[in-house]
């Protein structure tokens, strides 16, 4: 929604509020970093659930999963504090207007150069292909297993989701990373064309990122034969039923006073 303001009607609230200067960026960071952790740890688990080692299936807990999700719930809640202490509200006596920047240049340098590359960007690349190709070969090593079809089946389709996203991931997070460290060379900003350039590129990166949120969702109707079943039977059984329901005319009986 801030984006759409700024962009589509120049109307930017980091600069009339001083809490969401701060409370915006962190936010974004939390939202951006638990979504992928929760990737990374969905990957790892599908290594643990088709490992051949009853010791690695035991990881594969809805409680273990609950409890690592809300630990780095927190863990992310409280590394991203900095942002809500060293971002404020700069006036500038040239235009007369305020705008939302960081004031420490320590904490921009690792914003630009470790937060945003590294632990939004390489390190959660890294993490997913790696259990991923692990999960695909545990997969691979099933059919000589006892293991149910059906659950060698669910297995196949969900370490292909894995697969398959992981591409996509990349194709929607790298763009941004480097994007965003070149937006921050000043030496750039001297030639207007190469700027708008890279402000153009940096437009078309945030659709590919936030196109990376929903990719997931196209990626399990592409891939899971279930899953399309489950959704064209919410679509046509549940959704279609209630707007096409029938209305019910229940006789009423009135008796009549001699």
């Amino acid at each position: 929604l801030t984006r759409v303001m700024i962009t589509g009607f120049s109307i930017d609230w980091t600069t009339t509020s001083l809490f969401y200067c701060k409370f915006r960026l962190y936010f974004v960071n939390i939202c951006a970093q638990t979504s992928s952790t929760c990737l990374c740890l969905a990957i790892i688990d599908q290594y643990f659930a088709t490992s051949a080692h009853p010791r690695w299936q035991q990881w594969s807990n809805i409680k273990i999963a609950h409890r690592l999700v809300t630990l780095f719930i927190i863990i992310w809640v409280l590394c991203d504090i900095p942002f809500l202490v060293f971002y404020n509200q700069i006036y500038s006596t040239t235009t007369n207007k305020a705008t939302c920047v960081s004031t420490s240049t320590i904490f921009t340098q690792y914003r630009i150069y470790f937060n945003t590359p590294v632990l939004g960007g390489f390190l959660p690349v890294c993490i997913a292909s790696v259990f991923a190709i692990m999960a695909y070969l545990n997969v691979q090593r099933i059919a000589f297993r006892t293991v149910p079809l059906v659950r060698r089946e669910l297995d196949k389709q969900l370490t292909s989701i894995v697969l398959i996203q992981i591409p996509c991931t990349i194709i929607a997070t790298v763009p941004y990373v480097i994007i965003n460290i070149l937006t921050s060379n000043q030496n750039l900003m001297t030639n207007p064309v190469i700027w708008a350039q890279i402000q153009f590129a940096s437009s078309m990166s945030l659709l590919l990122l936030y196109a990376g949120s929903c990719s997931l969702f196209y990626v399990c109707i592409f891939v899971s034969e279930r899953f399309r079943r489950q959704l064209m039977f919410v679509l046509t059984k549940i959704v279609c039923h209630r707007w096409t329901e029938p209305n019910e005319v229940a006789p009423v009986q009135i008796a009549i006073e001699a």
